[in-house]
């Protein structure tokens, strides 16, 4: 994939991300996602798995922010924030991701599975891109390309997957919203 569309993908992210619209993304967007999230599963925000959402989505800033050199009280602008990604995502691969997406992936896991396997089921998963606003129209189609080992369940692992293959071009299902 290219410089060019990653960049396309992180700038879509910070906009969506950047709740205020402000040009700047700091650790209060970052909570209103988790905000908005939270509240598209129609879950109360005093749960468990609602603060486990808010504190994901919080620790995810808190550790881009001090790697930007911002801290946690500061904002990023659209650069900083495709260049921090770009150094503690993109040039560690699956290290990267796991350690800045993993917890936020749990946390949307604990919010959807309804079951409480652990795992994501379709309808689970419908639910999840209800939630994060993405297009649902080919919900079967991508849960199928992210279930990789074709057990019917979606792992984390799988999804933590999904989104490192939409950042690289290679899945077109922004789970992240």
């Amino acid at each position: 994939m290219t410089t060019a569309v990653k960049n396309e993908r992180l700038r879509k992210r910070f906009e969506k991300w950047d709740t205020n619209g402000d040009g700047q993304v700091d650790r209060a967007d970052y909570l209103s996602e988790a905000d908005r999230i939270v509240s598209a599963f129609g879950e109360d925000p005093s749960t468990p798995q609602a603060r486990a959402l808010k504190d994901a989505f919080a620790g995810m800033y808190d550790y881009l922010a001090d790697k930007a050199g911002v801290g946690a009280a500061g904002s990023m602008s659209v650069d900083q924030f495709q260049e921090v990604v770009q150094a503690q995502l993109f040039a560690e691969g699956d290290a990267g991701f796991s350690r800045v997406v993993r917890p936020t992936i749990s946390a949307i896991v604990g919010l959807c599975d309804v079951d409480g396997d652990g795992q994501i089921n379709p309808e689970e998963f419908h639910k999840w891109l209800e939630a994060v606003g993405v297009d649902r129209s080919s919900a079967v189609e991508s849960f199928r390309a992210i279930d990789t080992n074709g057990d019917g369940q979606l792992s984390v692992d799988e999804l933590v997957q999904a989104v490192r293959d939409y950042h690289f071009g290679t899945l077109d299902v922004p789970l992240l919203g």
